[in-house]
C-alpha cells in the first residue's frame, strides 16, 4: 500500500502577512503546494489529505483541489477551535490554533495507512519524498515505528532574519532522541549560531539535523495523539497562546520508550516564505527550477 501525504494547510502567515498556502510563486501561478505534491506523487505517494479551516474551504477547492483531482486522490478535512475531545470546551475568546498536532488529529478518520505530514507553505525537495515514501512503505502493519526527515541546518536558513528550528539529537543507529527549538538561528561570521537559554551565543555544524515538520507515522500515532491531547488541555486549555505542537508528543514518546523515530537525512534545501521579503527570492528559485527542466512547464 502507498503511503498517504498529509498536508497542514489551516494555519495562517502572521509574519508573511496572508494567506501563504494560496499564493502563486510559480512561473505559471504555482503555489508551494504544487511543487509538493508533485514531487510527492513521483516520489511514490498514493493519496492526499488537506486539513484547512471551513472559512477557505470554498477558495481552496476551487483554486487548489481541482488541479490535482485527476492526478491523485484528494480528501479534506477542517481544523477548529472547538474540536476538542469530551468534556473539553474551547475558552471564550481564544483565537489562536491548538497547534500541528491537533491538526494532525483531524485526519484521524481517513488515514488508515502509513502516513507522512508536511506544511503547506514549505518546498521540501523531490528527493525528500522519494526518501520518505519509501521508508513509510515498510511500515505498514507497524506499530510506534515513526520516521522524520532531517534536514541539515544549513540547507534551511532564511536571508532575510533568522529561523526558528526544532534542533535534533540522535543515537548512533540513527534513531531520534531530542527535538530542542531554537530560535533565531542565523548565520553570524560565516557559522549557523543562536543564543541557548542562558543567553549565549552557541554554534552548530552546518550539517546538524533539524526537524522542518516532515514526519512519517503509522495509524496508532492517532491513539497516542488523542490521550496526550486531554493531558495536555487538562494543563493548557486556560493558556491562550498553548499549542499542542508534533515534537511535544513524539518527545514524550521517545522518553517514555513507546516508541522510536528514525532520522532520515536529505540532502534536498529546504525553502519558504517565512518573511514576506523571502517572496521574490523564492519566485527565482522556482523560475530556475523550470528553467533547468527540473519541473514541466505544466505540473498538473
Amino acid at each position: 500500500m502507498k503511503p498517504t501525504l498529509f498536508v497542514l494547510a489551516a494555519g495562517m502567515g502572521s509574519r508573511y502577512g496572508g494567506l501563504k498556502q494560496l499564493d502563486g510563486l510559480g512561473p505559471h501561478g504555482e503555489t508551494i503546494m504544487d511543487y509538493s505534491i508533485y514531487d510527492a506523487i513521483h516520489g511514490g505517494f498514493g493519496k492526499v489529505v488537506f486539513v484547512i479551516r471551513k472559512d477557505f474551504e470554498e477558495d481552496f477547492r476551487k483554486k487548489i483541489l481541482s488541479k490535482y483531482e485527476n492526478h491523485i486522490p484528494v480528501e479534506l478535512v477542517f481544523q477548529a477551535l472547538d474540536d476538542l475531545p469530551t468534556g473539553f470546551k474551547c475558552p471564550e475568546g481564544r483565537k489562536k490554533p491548538w497547534g500541528t498536532n491537533h491538526a494532525l488529529l483531524m485526519g484521524k478518520t481517513v488515514i488508515k495507512e502509513p502516513f507522512a505530514v508536511i506544511n503547506a507553505d514549505d518546498y521540501y525537495g523531490r528527493e525528500s519524498f522519494a526518501i520518505l515514501a519509501e521508508y513509510l512503505s515498510k511500515l505498514d502493519g507497524k506499530k510506534n515505528d515513526y520516521c522524520m526527515v532531517g534536514y541539515r541546518v544549513g540547507n534551511t536558513l532564511s536571508e532575510s532574519g533568522s529561523v526558528a528550528r526544532g534542533v535534533c539529537g540522535m543515537n548512533d543507529e540513527e534513531y531520534l532522541t531530542t527535538v530542542v527549538e531554537r530560535t533565531a538561528i542565523e548565520r553570524i561570521n560565516g557559522k549557523v549560531s543562536f543564543k541557548d537559554e542562558n543567553n549565549v551565543l552557541q554554534t552548530i555544524n552546518d550539517n546538524t539535523p533539524v526537524s522542518m515538520n516532515m514526519w512519517g507515522f503509522t495509524p496508532d500515532y492517532f491513539e497516542h495523539s488523542e490521550e496526550y491531547f486531554k493531558a495536555f488541555l487538562k494543563a493548557n486549555i486556560n493558556n491562550p497562546k498553548a499549542e499542542y505542537f508534533i515534537p511535544l508528543l513524539v518527545n514524550d514518546l521517545i522518553n517514555s520508550g513507546v516508541a522510536r523515530v528514525k532520522v532520515l537525512d536529505t540532502p534536498s534545501k529546504w525553502f519558504g516564505v517565512t518573511y514576506a521579503a523571502d517572496r521574490q527570492d523564492v519566485v527565482d528559485k522556482f523560475k530556475a527550477l523550470h528553467d533547468s527542466g527540473f519541473y514541466p512547464e505544466k505540473m498538473f
